[in-house]
């Protein structure tokens, strides 16, 4: 089986440095054969958006990896969350493949550091900010994030130059719709003005909206339109809760 309709074509700057090393065993089952799979790097120097596209989802399936190995257990609830995900983004054909890389990702020792600098490297915040915000997913699937698994994903921010704020921000997302969880996601205090607010929320708007990884292609923005919704949600529970419009 090649690698079918999801990732296509070469994987580009994932195939490098620590994370090629990681999956690179893997290329000959994965391509089975495919001509234009064979090309590592890119003529030029550059990355196409193709293979930017396909790197992220390497990266992606990786550090899933090593969140749900953050506790010492891969819950069914961890790997359903993430089946759901690729099914509801990149459709139910993209399963096989995704499953491939995610299982030889678990099976392997990941040097988070390495892995998150050379992530770093290569994408821009908005995209390292989507990425962190499902990796958060995952490890809420179960309803319960653990202080084991926060101190990991606080690690794995800080490794890709994710700021303590944002990365707060993106675990309150995931924290429900009360009032304090809001103002978390909206990277303010309580004491903030309703002007302070409105700012803040504009701002947040612009920082996380869906468009800022559309180079990622459409299944990946599609993907960032829940987070963007979440910063919506929290606005909407501050006004309520103070009763401006």
């Amino acid at each position: 089986m090649g690698i079918g309709k999801w990732i296509t074509g070469a994987i580009g700057w994932a195939l490098g440095g620590p994370l090629g090393g990681l999956v690179g065993y893997l290329l000959g089952s994965l391509f089975d054969g495919d001509q234009q799979a064979q090309r590592v790097y890119p003529s030029g120097g550059g990355f196409s958006a193709n293979e930017q596209r396909n790197s992220f989802l390497v990266s992606l399936l990786v550090l899933s990896a090593a969140v749900m190995k953050s506790d010492g257990k891969v819950l069914r609830s961890e790997l359903e969350y993430v089946k759901d995900f690729i099914r509801r983004n990149f459709g139910e054909a993209a399963l096989p493949q995704a499953l491939q890389i995610l299982k030889a990702a678990l099976e392997k020792q990941i040097n988070l550091p390495e892995i998150c600098a050379q992530i770093k490297l290569h994408m821009d915040q908005p995209q390292r900010l989507q990425l962190f915000h499902y990796l958060v997913g995952i490890a809420n699937a179960d309803g319960h994030v653990s202080q084991v698994e926060i101190n990991d994903l606080k690690n794995i921010a800080a490794y890709l130059g994710i700021p303590a704020a944002e990365a707060s921000s993106i675990l309150a997302m995931f924290g429900g719709n009360d009032v304090d969880s809001a103002y978390k996601v909206l990277e303010i205090e309580p004491s903030a003005t309703d002007e302070e607010v409105k700012r803040a929320y504009k701002k947040m708007a612009i920082k996380h909206h869906p468009d800022k990884v559309e180079t990622l292609g459409e299944d990946v923005k599609k993907a960032a339109e829940e987070k963007f919704k979440s910063i919506v949600a929290a606005y909407e529970t501050i006004k309520k809760e103070r009763g401006f419009n």
